[in-house]
């Protein structure tokens, strides 16, 4: 019974741990990628520009997954 709550303890600290890892990460991520586009994405989005959408959600998921897997317990 011990070892069922220790596994559940880490599981919940490595839920919070990427949690706040992946938020720090994103809002990095969407601070940098703004900054490096010679448009504003934002502004193109709410124009209903799907190109800039996509590509702007590529760039997300792409980078959510490099820290998903970086937290991983192996």
């Amino acid at each position: 019974m011990l070892n069922a709550l220790t596994n559940y303890l880490y599981m919940f600290g490595y839920g919070i741990a990427g949690a706040i890892t992946m938020s720090v990460a994103l809002a990095l991520l969407v601070k940098v990628w703004s900054w490096v586009t010679p448009i504003d994405d934002w502004e193109e989005i709410k124009k209903g520009n799907i190109a800039v959408a996509i590509v702007t959600a590529a760039v997300i998921i792409g980078c959510s997954l490099v820290v998903a897997l970086a937290i991983m317990p192996t």
